[in-house]
């Protein structure tokens, strides 16, 4: 297994909320994007990583799906305690999108607008779904495609790890080939690019460590808008 990670903070945020896991001995990879007031967004993103993993670490293996989805609904209880005893943290909340590598297999664990991809051969696929506003207004036909990046209310969240005491989590179980590469990445990366450049940007890349720094490039090149996250994985 191969992989490669960056975070950035972009140009115009004064901080990074966003968090990044790579523990490939466990085959557990993730990215999360926090929110919240001073620091509270990376805090929140942080508690989410740490707790995925630990829970991961010590679940003894077992359904893949079902430890996943406990794993994060553990971590939503944590973020969501942790929330309502410091009032600097009050409200924080974060995207959570991971993966577990087993037995040929990806499985996807996701909440929010963080997204994971597949990338195989000349095609890249969305394996994930945006819990967000204008993905709920494209779905019913209320805004295009090309509405949706630039709809004045496109970041607001339908569902978010840490707001409320329980919550909903997605699960996706992706058959893996030779050569197949899984991208995780938050909405710094995908505000900035569209699905066909992201892969552009890859397929003219040496390898994994050249492809996150361009794609984190280009992003930045094009504002930097946001905090940029980036995970590249060859199983």
């Amino acid at each position: 297994m191969k992989w490669s990670q960056a975070t950035e903070v972009g140009r115009v945020r004064q901080q990074n909320e966003d968090s990044v896991l790579a523990a490939a001995d466990i085959g557990l990879f993730a990215v999360a994007d926090g929110m919240g007031g001073h620091r509270a967004g990376e805090v929140a993103s942080n508690m989410a990583m740490h707790d995925l993993e630990q829970y991961i670490r010590k679940s003894g293996g077992g359904d893949m799906g079902r430890t996943l989805i406990e794993a994060v609904k553990n971590a939503n209880s944590n973020v969501f305690s942790s929330s309502g005893g410091e009032p600097s943290l009050k409200g924080m909340g974060t995207t959570l999108t991971a993966v577990v590598l087993k037995d040929g297999k990806a499985t996807v664990s996701h909440v929010g607008d963080s997204r994971a991809y597949l990338i195989r051969g000349s095609k890249i696929s969305q394996l994930t779904r945006d819990h967000s506003l204008v993905q709920e207004l494209f779905n019913v036909g209320g805004i295009t495609r090309a509405e949706v990046r630039e709809h004045p209310q496109r970041n607001v969240l339908t569902r978010a790890l840490g707001t409320e005491l329980a919550v909903d989590v997605d699960l996706v179980t992706q058959e893996l080939k030779p050569g197949d590469i899984l991208l995780l990445c938050t909405d710094g990366l995908t505000g900035l690019l569209e699905d066909h450049e992201i892969l552009a940007v890859y397929r003219q890349s040496d390898n994994l460590d050249d492809a996150v720094h361009k794609l984190v490039r280009t992003a930045m090149d094009r504002g930097g808008n946001d905090n940029i996250s980036v995970v590249l994985i060859a199983p």
